[in-house]
């Protein structure tokens, strides 16, 4: 008796040790459990992993509430906010500062200089020694930022203030922020209080009973909102730029939170480890850094015009939070938490004070070596270290990987055989089911468009999560669930867990070896997830049996990992989500969002696998039919929490003449782009005028389709609505005439031109078949077109600037190539962004109208066309 019991229970064992090998697979495989026990063990499962998720996202947000780690002491050489509190409400107090306007160069400057002045006497018996230098330069350079485009400014605004021992100083850090706003907002956050920051800065600095090592410039500029301008005018053409060895940059993308380093270098690790070492709040991501540096994001500061015209190494810093307002009428100071200037303070302070005393400044290019890997953990502590140790480390992990998953492969008999065939099943099963999950969530997210309710989560956020996170979870688990049925027989006792958690394993170490293949430094994020649960995994093997208590002490080992992950998750939703909402007509933000929410919800269920399908199905169903009904309105008005809709109008006149000078046409209206996908759907029932019967093509034999663009921008918002109106008739009209025309000896055909009118001005050049632009009078002479093959050049101007003077030579390819159209179409447009002309009884009449959810940025433009 005793035989045939072994008999019969050897066979079964044996070989499910022969199919599986010691997989961690146990219990006896033709067992199956009471079908609701097994569902109850399943809901558990899943119950404990979703409070563990939770746990976590409540951590990282805890962490990004709490600005200010600690309190300081009061020193002489502390940050007070008190005081940058006080320069923060007097700058904004003034209004919007565009370029140009009295606001910016007379008020803003004034203040500024008082300020700095009232410092100078305070510290005057001091061991330091300040200089203060307005500089108003002119200059050119072309970039290819948003297509292409050049630039050109005149007298715009920069207050240079060096702090240095009152021995001198041979090496200097430049600490730059700007004081111009965009037109229309107070610009609090971008970026008055970054120079508010920077004026106690200053004056800490300045109080220090010991002499700096080496100097500081605090560089005011007061033209970065026109595309970086002053900064190329201050690391070009100052006296001081040769002597600037790094630089720190103060800048916004969203309204207060916590300043992120989200670029460094180029190389210079020293400067990194520099911000790790002496930052009292660290906030930093190597890969904000790339992910910005790669152009998805559009958007640029003044770090790129130090790094590309001065070749200088440094530090990007920026507020990220809440970016539905910045640049819009909410960017106020009352919206800035005291802590964050606190923080920003307290950081920009201690690492100028590391930097000025480093030995390092004396010769940067000798450390200039490498990239570093460099993160922060939940703000509390910073991490840095070399690109290359970091290749080490990544490679090395990704070798124990392999080796843990060799060692089960080459298992005795013909278990190795079977874990491989399976291994290869789960992972072949694991990407088409990614596959397939992200096309489902694209169809949700297509009928989501077509049903015309695209951007609901703009001002409903977890609507978005529990959409097509619920359609994420509940196709995988469908699809996980449906290949355990038929590939493995059904409901077992035998859990597929471990072979799951090596196909994530492997998975993640695929990524980890590619990404650190291509030499980028975001692949420690994959090297987290591979590192932390295989040695959790490993330690945690004799605890197998006990099922309870391995879960617990799994997550225990899987936490720091995953909420490093969700922290950057945070992250790209805090950028990505208001970027839609600027981001044109063309591109589908459901597409955007739906892929980013899958993406996510498919990384952190790498190494979970639940088959309760029922709950997260019914939850799709019901947010889809929510959303479709459209309960979720994209905007907000609330003064509270606003998230306004953007709209772009302009009363302009339009003027075009022929080949003999002669005015062929003319027209006026309010010329209306929305800035972002919903266009006008939700305008139209407040204001029936605006409509898709006033929409107007764009005409391709006109440059930049015959509209006053303010910047080259028109590949992301292709859809305009034309309202007529009224004639534009500013106080101060454009002067625009050809002073000479003459041919070359070299075979072109010169033209010189003079142009009189506003601060800013866009000048669009459209050369016809037959003829080229060879050379002109800007950048460094090289003609730069943006993506439609035309030529767009950016003027702005301070106070007292003289006409605007330029020229071009226009090469004429073929004997014959003059048509009806001629050589080539000039045009011109003038921008009213302050002042009386900025305002029209017409647009201010529209504007009234708008509902109170939308943001329009409003002002006056003409735009004139002549053809050569």
């Amino acid at each position: 008796k005793t035989f045939r019991k072994q008999y019969f229970l050897a066979p079964d064992n044996s070989a499910f040790q022969d199919r599986y090998g010691d997989n961690g697979y146990s219990g006896d495989p033709k067992r199956k459990p009471e079908v609701s026990l097994y569902l109850l063990r399943e809901g558990l499962a899943a119950s404990l992993v979703c409070v563990f998720i939770l746990v976590l996202w409540g951590l990282v947000h805890l962490s990004l509430q709490q600005l200010v780690i600690g309190r300081p002491t009061l020193s002489c050489d502390l940050f007070l906010t008190s005081q940058s509190r006080r320069h923060l409400e007097q700058i904004t107090s003034v209004g919007p500062r565009p370029v140009g306007s009295p606001e910016n160069e007379v008020l803003t400057v004034g203040y500024l200089i008082e300020q700095i002045e009232k410092i100078r006497e305070e510290t005057a018996a001091g061991p330091h020694q300040i200089t203060v230098d307005v500089q108003r330069p002119t200059g050119t350079f072309s970039i290819d930022f948003l297509g292409g485009f050049t630039s050109f400014y005149d007298r715009v605004t920069n207050i240079a203030v060096r702090l240095e021992p009152k021995s001198g100083a041979q090496h200097l850090i430049l600490a730059n922020c700007h004081f111009d706003t965009v037109a229309n907002s107070p610009g609090a956050s971008d970026d008055a209080v970054s120079c508010a920051v920077m004026l106690e800065v200053l004056h800490s600095l300045a109080n220090l009973s010991t002499p700096l090592t080496h100097g500081v410039i605090f560089l005011f500029n007061g033209a970065e909102e026109n595309i970086l301008q002053a900064s190329h005018g201050f690391i070009t053409q100052h006296q001081w730029a040769k002597q600037v060895r790094a630089f720190i940059n103060l800048e916004a993308a969203g309204v207060g939170g916590k300043e992120v380093v989200f670029q460094t270098g180029p190389e210079n690790p020293w400067l990194v480890q520099a911000y790790v070492h002496a930052a009292k709040h660290p906030f930093a991501s190597v890969v904000g850094q790339e992910v910005f540096q790669s152009g998805i994001i559009p958007s640029d500061t003044d770090f790129r015009i130090y790094r590309d015209f001065g070749n200088i190494p440094g530090i990007d810093l920026a507020f990220i939070e809440n970016g539905f307002l910045y640049h819009t009428k909410y960017d106020t100071a009352d919206r800035i938490l005291t802590d964050s200037i606190q923080r920003a303070g307290d950081n920009i302070l201690s690492v100028l004070k590391y930097l000025v005393t480093s030995e390092k400044m004396a010769d940067t290019a000798e450390y200039r070596h490498g990239n570093m890997v460099f993160f922060d953990l939940l703000g509390v502590v910073a991490v840095a270290y070399p690109a290359r140790v970091g290749a080490i480390l990544n490679y090395m992990v990704a070798a124990a990987t392999f080796i843990y998953l060799a060692k089960k492969a080459s298992l005795r008999g013909n278990a190795g055989g079977r874990y491989v065939r399976d291994l290869a099943c789960a992972t072949g099963v694991t990407i088409l089911c990614w596959f397939v999950t992200l096309l489902s969530v694209l169809i949700v997210a297509l009928l989501i468009t077509l049903l015309g309710r695209s951007m609901f989560w703009y001002n409903h956020f977890y609507a978005c999560v529990c959409l097509y996170g619920a359609a994420t979870t509940g196709k995988m688990v469908f699809i996980h669930t449906l290949a355990k049925n038929l590939y493995y027989g059904g409901v077992r006792l035998v859990e597929l867990g471990d072979l799951y958690f090596d196909v994530s394993l492997l998975l993640w170490v695929c990524g980890l070896v590619w990404l650190t293949q291509q030499g980028l430094c975001s692949a420690y994020v994959p090297m987290f997830m591979v590192a932390f649960p295989l040695v959790t995994k490993l330690l945690l093997a004799k605890e197998f049996k006990h099922r309870a208590k391995y879960c617990v002490l799994y997550l225990l080992g899987l936490a720091l990992p995953y909420v490093h992950f969700m922290f950057l998750i945070w992250v790209v939703f805090e950028i990505f989500t208001p970027i839609m909402g600027r981001s044109g007509t063309e591109l589908p933000p459901e597409v955007v969002l739906a892929t980013l929410v899958t993406l996510a919800t498919i990384f952190l269920s790498s190494y979970f696998v639940s088959s309760n399908i029922t709950i997260i199905f019914n939850l799709f169903l019901v947010m889809f039919l929510l959303v479709s009904s459209g309960l979720f309105f994209p905007y907000s008005g609330d003064p509270d929490s606003p998230r306004p809709k953007r709209v772009f109008l302009q009363h302009t006149t339009r003027t075009f003449h022929n080949l003999q000078g002669q005015v062929e046409s003319q027209d006026s209206g309010l010329w209306i782009n929305s800035f972002d996908y919903t266009a006008i759907q939700h305008i139209t029932p407040h204001i029936p005028e605006i409509n898709d019967t006033v929409r107007t093509e764009c005409r391709q034999d006109r440059p930049f389709c015959g509209y006053p663009w303010f910047l080259p921008v028109r590949f992301l918002s292709k859809k305009n609505w034309y309202l007529p109106a009224s004639e534009v008739l500013p106080s101060s009209p454009l002067e625009f005439s050809l002073l000479s025309k003459e041919e070359t000896s070299w075979g072109t055909i010169k033209m010189k031109f003079s142009a009189k009118g506003p601060s800013h001005m866009s000048l669009y050049l459209m050369p016809h078949h037959g003829a080229s632009l060879s050379t002109w009078s800007f950048g460094d002479g090289t003609p730069q077109y943006d993506l439609s093959g035309e030529y767009f050049v950016f003027y702005s101007h301070g106070l007292d600037a003289p006409a605007w003077t330029f020229w071009f030579e226009i090469q004429v390819i073929s004997k014959n190539p003059l048509g009806p159209e001629g050589m080539i179409s000039v045009a011109i447009s003038a921008h009213y962004f302050f002042g009386k002309d900025q305002r029209t009884a017409p647009l201010q009449e529209m504007l009234n109208r708008f509902p109170e959810w939308t943001f329009p940025s409003s002002w006056v433009s003409t735009y004139d066309m002549y053809r050569y």
